[in-house]
């Protein structure tokens, strides 16, 4: 197991809150790279895109809605839009077959699509699956797994965007499907928290060098789609923006949200510190309050064992990934 609680401490990146995707991708050249991007045309997803493709990457970028992606994306160099749906197993297993029948090498895989604080809604087998735990971290379970042999051997990175949504919950060991009670933004806290454990579980399958490495990152406070189910009056409420709509202050740019997942995927100063949870372009401390706006990692979001239990329930669910051993 290669993280530790010691090694969640930041490593002094010289980046920070404010700096931008193409900051850190400077003197980069991602010439004859391949990265994959969820979500990669809108919001978050779409500036990382741009960021991979601008230093010379080929991007493929998954699309539950491809026709709308690929509006989005027109003008961007070597972008392949494919269409997937992460609430949908079975779309997830197809876009994967595709991608492997290419017999291109991924060298970057970003996990970054996702829903927050939805109405409920069932998906997967019969139904029975909550949504957030179901896309956000049960369709980029199967993702990866399925995509595994293609991840280039010993250097392909995958990161996983989670958010300090995950201080609200651990994982709902009694009842991760919400069957009773739901609360739309636990049932988003917990695939927040199941993203960081994904990444320390992966990282420790890869860590001899026969698979990728990986990282959790929280991209900061940001207005994005993402939000498309919260109103206006909600956001107000919270603090987020002015009764305007002008964001609150902390909040970022897209530019400056993408950063901490390019910085992630791509610098030399993470080849040692495999899982780790990230944050303004660093490594994240650990939480030291309950302020989401500071953020860091909450313990339970870390742990070596929860991550691993974690594992093994994804494996039962969706079938994959039980034959990746450490």
């Amino acid at each position: 197991m290669t993280t530790q609680k010691h090694q969640q401490h930041r490593i002094g990146s010289g980046f920070g809150a404010l700096s931008t995707a193409d900051d850190v991708l400077d003197g980069i050249d991602l010439s004859g790279r391949t990265a994959l991007v969820t979500g990669g045309y809108s919001g978050l997803g779409l500036e990382i895109t741009r960021a991979f493709s601008r230093v010379g990457a080929h991007v493929i970028v998954p699309a539950r809605r491809p026709r709308v992606a690929e509006e989005a994306l027109r003008g961007t160099e070597r972008v392949d839009v494919r269409g997937m749906d992460l609430a949908d197993q079975d779309s997830v297993r197809h876009f994967a077959e595709g991608v492997l029948a290419s017999h291109r090498t991924l060298d970057i895989l970003v996990n970054n699509a996702g829903v927050m604080a939805c109405p409920e809604t069932r998906v997967g087998p019969h139904g029975t699956w909550e949504s957030h735990f179901a896309i956000n971290h049960l369709g980029h379970f199967a993702l990866v797994n399925l995509l595994y042999p293609a991840l280039r051997h010993g250097t392909a990175r995958v990161v996983s965007v989670a958010s300090s949504g995950h201080f609200l919950s651990d994982i709902r060991w009694a009842d991760p499907h919400f069957r009773e009670g739901y609360d739309r933004w636990l049932a988003y806290a917990q695939s927040k928290t199941a993203n960081a454990l994904f990444a320390v579980h992966l990282d420790s399958l890869g860590a001899g060098g026969s698979g990728p490495r990986a990282f959790a990152v929280h991209p900061g406070s940001i207005l994005t789609p993402l939000q498309r189910h919260i109103p206006r009056e909600e956001q107000i409420a919270q603090g987020w923006v002015t009764a305007d709509g002008t964001p609150a202050q902390g909040f970022k740019t897209p530019a400056q949200g993408a950063a901490t997942a390019v910085w992630a995927a791509t610098s030399p100063l993470l080849g040692a510190r495999g899982g780790a949870y990230c944050q303004d372009c660093d490594v994240a401390e650990p939480a030291m309050t309950e302020d989401m706006l500071i953020g860091g990692v909450k313990p339970w979001a870390t742990d070596p064992e929860a991550a691993a239990r974690l594992w093994q329930l994804s494996a039962e669910l969706t079938g994959l990934g039980a034959g990746l051993t450490a």
